[in-house]
């Protein structure tokens, strides 16, 4: 080992088959020793440690599994591309533990799921907010995720996202580059914060500008923090139609979510090495918006 590696990194590089947050959750959760002490994942290495390592067995899932309805796009061995409809939330959470989208790939999938993410987010690289339509990627197994994981965190996968916002943008499209964090007066809302917050980046474009009063947009993700949409639109007084946690409070069209679908997701396939690519069509709601608006 050389001298002065954080353990961490040292101990991703020799098991490259499980992620750097899944061994530092390790290191914390004291499976990992260094001279037969617990340390910190942030410890530098000496030539003379001896380091131990428990890998603990899967816990079993309490979570049911239930035959909810899935619209599956694609499917192979490693993959399945899922266009998750409105109003479902994507694991089990307080308030949400049945009917998740995690509750039906359990059903549909039994026991073909990564685990890296632990027994409630089986298969679960990323997600999408409960009133957010569109593609998602979900992985069989623990090699497809950490390959997808690793896409994400360098930012290479492809996400666009179209969305109905307030207002008319003057220009045809635009950089929002601010940090993101989680909002100090209210823990359940995020918000612009360049002292403790994430970098955040959203790319858009203009599609289509209706009635002056507002605007289609097509959104393209290059970080992917929690609402950073929702968060970045509004913060450039372009709030999302429907989003009444970061706009207006009164939504006179009864959307009862944000105007906001994943439409395009494109990255690397863990086994072909190849670049895909899926799109989701708009869904009713959404088109019947838009018509209203023209």
């Amino acid at each position: 080992m050389k001298q002065g590696t954080r353990i961490d990194r040292y101990l991703a590089e020799q098991y490259p088959e499980h992620s750097r947050s899944y061994l530092q959750k390790l290191i914390k959760d004291g499976n990992v020793l260094v001279n037969g002490k617990q340390i910190k994942a942030n410890y530098k290495l000496n030539e003379e440690d001896v380091l131990s390592l428990e890998i603990p067995e899967p816990k079993e899932i309490d979570i049911i599994a239930e035959p909810v309805p899935l619209d599956i796009v694609y499917e192979d061995q490693d993959i399945i591309i899922i266009n998750k409809q409105k109003d479902m939330v994507v694991h089990p959470c307080p308030g949400h533990y049945t009917g998740t989208l995690v509750n039906g790939l359990l059903y549909y999938c039994k026991n073909e799921l990564s685990g890296i993410n632990g027994e409630l987010r089986p298969g679960i690289v990323h997600r999408i907010d409960k009133d957010t339509t569109g593609l998602l990627v979900v992985c069989k197994n623990d090699h497809a995720h950490k390959c997808i994981a690793d896409q994400l965190k360098v930012h290479s996968i492809t996400r666009k996202y179209h969305a109905i916002v307030y207002d008319n943008i003057a220009e045809d499209e635009g950089t929002v580059d601010a940090p993101i964090g989680r909002n100090p007066n209210d823990r359940k809302k995020m918000s612009i914060n360049y002292k403790n917050g994430k970098r955040a980046v959203t790319h858009y474009k203009v599609l289509e500008r209706l009635q002056n009063q507002y605007t289609y947009v097509e959104c393209s993700l290059e970080t992917g923090r929690t609402h950073q949409i929702r968060v970045h639109m509004s913060h450039i007084h372009h709030p999302l139609v429907g989003d009444d946690v970061y706009g207006p409070k009164k939504d006179k069209f009864q959307l009862q979510g944000q105007c906001l679908h994943a439409k395009v997701l494109g990255f690397i396939h863990p086994t072909t090495n190849k670049y895909v690519e899926f799109d989701s069509p708009l869904p009713e709601y959404f088109e019947q918006m838009l018509q209203k608006l023209r």
